[in-house]
Parts: C-alpha cells; structure tokens; sequence
C-alpha cells in the first residue's frame, strides 16, 4: 500500500507539474541560446516586465502594511465584527480573479458606479494602471496578515506589556519586541505576496485590456505571445515566471527551517 501510494503521488505530481515545468525550459531553449536571449531585446517584453515590477513594487508595500495593521488589530483585541474582518481578508482565496476583476470593472469602469464621476475628473482606472494596482492588490492582500496572525497569537502580549511598563512608548514597543518577533513570518508573507503580484492573471487581464506595450504584465505577455505563434518569447517569458516561482520556494523553504528551529529553541528552553 506504502508503494503504491508514493507512485500514485510521484506519478501525479509528475503529470501536473513536473512535466508541464520541464516541457517549458525545453521550448524556450529549442532554438538555442541566442533565441533564448533574443527576446529579451523585444521592447513589449521589456515593457511587461517593467509594468509587473511597477505593479509588485506597489501593491507589496501597500499589503504589507494593511497585514500588519490588520494582524495587530485582530491578534491584540476583541471587538465586534472581529469574525467578519478574518472573512473578508480570506476572501480573495475564495474568489474567483476573474470575478474579482469584473466587479473592479462594474464600479470604475465608463458605466460603473463610479464611473461617472472618474470621467468628469479626467480619472481613468480601468484599462490603465490604477485598475491593474488594484486587482493585485486584491488577490494579493491576505499573505502577510495570514502569516503574522498566528505569530502574535503565539507570541502573546506579554513582552509588548512588559516594554510598556518600563517606559517604552508604541512605536518603541513595535519596533524593539514586536518586529523582532514576528520578521520571519512577515517576511515569509511579504514572499508569498510579492510572488502572488507577479505572477497574478485573470484579475489583471480583466481590468487591463491586455494592451500590448501598455497594458500588458509578464504572465499576459506569454499569453498573448503564444495565441500570435511567438512561442520562443511565449516559453522564454514562462521561464521567467517559472525561475521566479523556484524562487519563491527557495526562500520559503530557508524560513520554514529558521522559523522552525525558533520554534525548537523555544521549546528547549522552556
């Protein structure tokens, strides 16, 4: 049964991963390592990376502090609607990007509830940047506050009270006990958003048009590219994404293992 189980999960993983993954850096360097390279001269290449950079060089920061306000405010206090909050930030997991994108469009688009007024003050949000900023936002929003909710929790108030009463003020508190304490899993969170921002496709698609050298990020760049038969810009963009993606698992990988030898300290020490 062991066997069979190990195959079944290698074999599977295999299919759907492994497979596709490798399929990818095959085609991207079937015509050599000059094709490989040449696409990264391509101006509309260029362009969708630098507007998937602007994009996470945004909305990172902007979650980041959201998760630990919104970490804090849920870990450190009880107040009504404390449950609904939780909700609404795991509510990105449960929607659909593309739904989330279509209700972006329905509020600020030309004939949404907003948009109206957008167009009387020369505002434009859908097919622009603006719009794309807040679909990645969106779906990248519950990383940090999910990963440094359960660290505070652990954590406790107790040492944030014990600075208070020798004289620390708040922002003292934060930066000397708090930060400290909760830097693996905010950095972890800040990763996994950060990976979640490039990497994002239907919320993005929808708000941005997919205009070529405009309004087009990494992953609808390879899309576009491939549906005009540029497979060799489409695969070379696929690796890109994929080598960011490898990454990511890296990183996560060395802060799971710090993260877990604090937590064996701890319990050694108690």
């Amino acid at each position: 049964m062991k066997s069979v189980l190990i195959g079944f999960t290698v074999l599977y993983m295999s299919l759907v991963l492994l497979i596709p993954a490798v399929n990818v850096f095959v085609q991207a360097f079937q015509g050599g390592l000059g094709g490989f390279l040449s696409t990264f001269t391509d101006r509309t290449f260029l362009q969708a990376v630098r507007l998937t950079l602007i994009l996470a060089a945004i909305t990172v920061p902007i979650n980041t502090v959201f998760g630990l306000c919104a970490a804090w405010a849920i870990a450190r206090h009880k107040f009504p609607g404390r449950t609904l909050l939780l909700s609404l930030i795991d509510l990105p997991f449960s929607v659909s990007p593309v739904v989330a994108g279509l209700m972006l469009v329905l509020l600020y688009g030309r004939n949404g509830w907003f948009g109206p007024l957008l167009q009387a003050m020369d505002i434009r949000v859908i097919f622009a940047l603006p719009g794309m900023v807040l679909a990645t936002a969106f779906v990248s929003l519950p990383f940090v506050a999910r990963e440094v909710i359960p660290v505070l929790e652990e954590m406790g108030p107790e040492q944030e009270e014990a600075a208070k009463t020798l004289g620390a003020n708040d922002w003292q508190t934060f930066w000397q006990v708090t930060l400290p304490t909760i830097r693996w899993g905010l950095l972890y969170g800040v990763i996994l958003t950060n990976a979640r921002a490039m990497g994002e496709f239907g919320a993005v698609m929808v708000v941005s048009g997919s205009i070529a050298g405009r309004t087009q990020t990494l992953p609808l760049f390879v899309e576009e590219a491939y549906k005009q038969y540029h497979t060799q810009s489409a695969y070379t963009a696929a690796v890109l994404l994929a080598c960011l993606a490898v990454i990511t698992l890296v990183l996560k990988e060395v802060l799971e293992r710090k993260t877990g030898i604090k937590k064996d300290s701890k319990k050694d020490s108690k």
